[in-house]
């Protein structure tokens, strides 16, 4: 199983948004990095659930239901989505602030490349972020 975060805004689609729709297709993904790491999803991959600009925590956990297909809100080009189906909430949303400051978290994309939507997040680093928020696999 690999890892992932995924990034939403709240006001476009939120938490509660995913956990009403149950399974719901990840589109408008418009990075080329970001949708190399679509197709490398896997069904079953678990990501975080993060939203940016308004929040800027780690809200829930999510699965990936259905691996990379086109991306029909796209009007161009070979853009990719994948299905997610919400697992359940972070007991305690994890926050932007508390990930910087810790120091074995260092190096996870979320901060190294913090403008990429989809990033993978390493097997440590997701244990680690799942005990700070309380979430029991």
């Amino acid at each position: 199983m690999q890892y992932w975060l995924v990034k939403s805004e709240p006001d476009a689609f939120s938490w509660d948004q995913q956990v009403a729709n149950g399974v719901e297709p990840w589109t408008g993904v418009r990075n080329h990095s970001a949708k190399l790491n679509l197709k490398a999803m896997q069904a079953g991959d678990r990501a975080f659930f993060y939203h940016s600009n308004i929040g800027k925590e780690i809200v829930g956990v999510v699965e990936v239901a259905r691996e990379a297909y086109p991306d029909t809100s796209a009007e161009k080009g070979d853009w990719v989505c994948v299905d997610m189906r919400a697992v359940g909430p972070m007991p305690r949303p994890v926050t932007l602030a508390e990930i910087k400051a810790d120091p074995a978290l260092e190096g996870l994309a979320l901060i190294k490349l913090s403008r990429l939507s989809v990033v993978p997040v390493s097997e440590a680093h997701w244990r680690h972020i799942c005990g700070l928020g309380g979430w029991r696999d």
